[in-house]
């Protein structure tokens, strides 16, 4: 195909998660599904936290806010792929997928900032207790929350600007699911030199490996505080307040790890497709399942908010 200039490069098309048609059905039932149980499972943390008294503390104050940002990102991603394969139009304005590109990373990028937060809120919870209260108060969580939603929408305006100076595209079929940099970056034959540097220096190391840092090193004096707590049953407390937290850390470090330290390759765009559908859809769904399966405080809250069944 002819290199298309970015005056005449009204929109793109989206190639989805596969091009064969037989498959177009269980994509659409699972991603619906997915979907679905996202939305609810978040929407009901955040109801609980938002109704229930007893979970008006900073853990679930910032757990509200995950619940959030999991529901805005899978909307901007599989609200697409449904409404794509319903429509069988598979396009997306130019000015669409780069807000789309700009949404995703700025909800990606606060998620791992509220992980920070949480982490920090964990550090304090259980190696300064004490001054837990002081130290986490509501106008300090406020200010915490506030400045994660802010930074992240700004720390990812440079890729905004860069992307839509670009001139020359080799083609206008993104080899993905969503307008994510990788496959726009693969598309362009103008000079990405500027924003693979800053792919590098800021989204390597100010958004991914920082957060990265400052969310495991407290880990590092929590292990060595419940270590030294001498009763099994403090250690089992202790370890148990930050468990679903590290799991959630874990699995999103994990996939991001997979998905975007690897070389730009044919091959590794389609493998990106499998890791980004896990990061984008299934890491979301089961966010609000690993907080609530083995977390009593959220297990009563939920029964208090329902109250007593009556037959």
């Amino acid at each position: 195909m002819e290199p298309i200039n970015k005056t005449t490069m009204f929109y793109f098309i989206i190639s989805g998660i596969s091009s064969d048609p037989n498959l177009q059905l269980p994509i659409f039932l699972l991603v619906l599904f997915i979907y679905l149980m996202t939305l609810g499972g978040n929407l009901t943390i955040f109801l609980l936290v938002c109704l229930d008294s007893h979970l008006h503390t900073p853990m679930y104050f910032f757990l509200a806010n995950l619940s959030v940002l999991d529901m805005f990102s899978s909307t901007t991603t599989q609200l697409k792929i449904l409404v794509d394969i319903l429509s069988r139009k598979k396009t997306v304005s130019f000015l669409s997928c780069i807000l789309q590109f700009y949404l995703f990373s700025s909800f990606a990028c606060n998620e791992l900032l509220i992980l920070t937060v949480m982490s920090y809120d964990r550090y304090v919870a259980i190696c300064n207790p004490l001054r837990y209260s002081i130290l986490m108060n509501s106008r300090v969580c406020t200010l915490l929350a506030i400045v994660c939603w802010v930074l992240s929408f700004v720390e990812v305006l440079p890729y905004l600007v860069l992307l839509l100076e670009l001139t020359c595209y080799k083609s206008n079929t993104i080899n993905h699911f969503f307008c994510d940099l990788v496959p726009l970056l693969s598309l362009s034959c103008s000079d990405t030199s500027v924003l693979e540097m800053l792919s590098f220096i800021e989204g390597l190391l100010l958004l991914s490996l920082t957060p990265f840092v400052l969310t495991f090193t407290p880990y590092v004096f929590i292990i060595g505080a419940i270590v030294r707590i001498r009763t099994s049953s403090g250690r089992y407390k202790a370890f148990y307040t930050c468990s679903s937290h590290l799991i959630v850390v874990v699995l999103l470090y994990g996939t991001l790890v997979c998905q975007y330290l690897r070389p730009t390759t044919e091959d590794s765009l389609e493998s990106n497709k499998l890791f980004s559908l896990f990061n984008t859809a299934v890491v979301p769904m089961l966010n609000p399942l690993i907080y609530s399966l083995n977390n009593k405080d959220v297990k009563a809250a939920l029964r208090r908010t329902l109250g007593p069944v009556k037959y």
